[in-house]
This record gives structure tokens, C-alpha cells and sequence, in this order.
């Protein structure tokens, strides 16, 4: 299934995109998934959310409460949304300035670099609540092949991980008020 393009070839809006995000807002709202919480940045734009993700038990990130925005493009369910994290977050996967890397989060198809299979890569079957799980579940097991964060990387290899425990403390602490 081809993403819609108009005669110039650029991506257009589906009203199936946006049919699709309210359904799928309506049905987190319906049965919450524990581990996360989910609205709108503004109401009168579905493509944008406000996310709320608990740090899950027995990991460094413990009861933190991390905001995120999650931006989804006009094409969605046929290309992936980006997750910024808007507070401050210290981990190998996500960029300095908040951007969240995994591979569900990437274009479909074939990876240009030769890391990833296109079977790791978005997939429009994946849901609002899969990506978030499987960035609950990046915090409890990060990926430190393929860093955003160089120098979290680093201390998460290197330190015996007593400084990025450390790190992550600082920004637990801090999410909490």
C-alpha cells in the first residue's frame, strides 16, 4: 500500500489519517495502558499529542514522569510519527535535544545504512500504543550499538554504569518536581 501523493508528488493529507488517530486517542482514553497517558497538544489538532511516560519498575528511569510530544505525519498510518522527549532525558537512544531513536520509528523499507532489517522498521500496522511500549521498554533495555546519545552510550558501556545511574537520577528527580 502506497502512501497518497498528489500530481507533484508530495504527500498529501488522508482524512483516513486522521480518522484513524482519533480512533486510536479514543480507544487509549477508553482502556488506558499503564506505563504512559496520552492527549492532545492542542484540540483542534489531532496530529500532534502530548505524552506522558512513567519510568517502568526496576530500571534506573523508576517512577520518573518524562513528557514527550509525539508528531505525526499527514500520511500516518504510512509513515512513522517522531517522539521528542521535552523533558530532559539521559539515555543512549535518544538525541541530546530529545528525539527518540529506535528502529520502529524509522522509515519503512530496506535501511539505507545496512544496520537495521526492514522488518525492524515502521510498519504502518504499529499503533500509537506499540510505540509507546517499545519506548517503555527502550528505557528499561537500552540499545547501545547504535547510540543518539554518544556520551550516555559511554557511561552506560563504560562506568559500570555508576555515572549513568547518577545521570539518570538527576533527571528522575528533577521530573518530579
Amino acid at each position: 500500500m502506497e502512501s497518497p501523493e498528489n500530481k507533484k508528488g508530495e504527500t498529501t493529507t488522508t482524512p483516513q489519517a486522521s480518522l484513524l488517530l482519533q480512533q486510536q486517542l479514543k480507544d487509549l482514553w477508553k482502556k488506558p495502558v499503564e506505563g504512559f497517558s496520552v492527549g492532545l497538544v492542542n484540540e483542534k489538532n489531532i496530529y500532534e499529542w502530548s505524552v506522558n511516560i512513567i519510568g517502568p519498575l526496576d530500571t534506573f528511569y523508576e517512577w520518573g514522569s518524562f513528557d514527550a510530544i509525539m508528531s505525526f505525519p499527514k500520511d500516518y498510518p504510512f509513515h512513522p510519527p517522531s517522539v521528542k522527549f521535552v523533558s530532559e532525558m539521559w539515555h543512549p537512544n535518544v538525541y541530546p535535544d530529545g528525539r527518540v531513536c529506535i528502529s520502529i520509528l524509522h522509515p519503512p523499507g530496506e535501511d539505507p545504512n545496512g544496520y537495521e532489517l526492514a522488518s525492524e522498521r515502521w510498519s504502518p500496522v504499529l499503533t500509537v500504543e506499540s510505540i509507546l511500549l517499545s519506548i517503555i521498554s527502550m528505557l528499561s533495555s537500552p540499545n547501545d550499538e547504535s547510540p543518539a546519545n554518544i556520551e550516555a552510550a559511554k557511561q552506560w558501556r563504560e562506568s559500570n554504569q555508576r555515572d549513568f545511574k547518577k545521570n539518570v537520577r538527576r533527571i528522575v528527580e528533577a521530573s518530579l518536581g
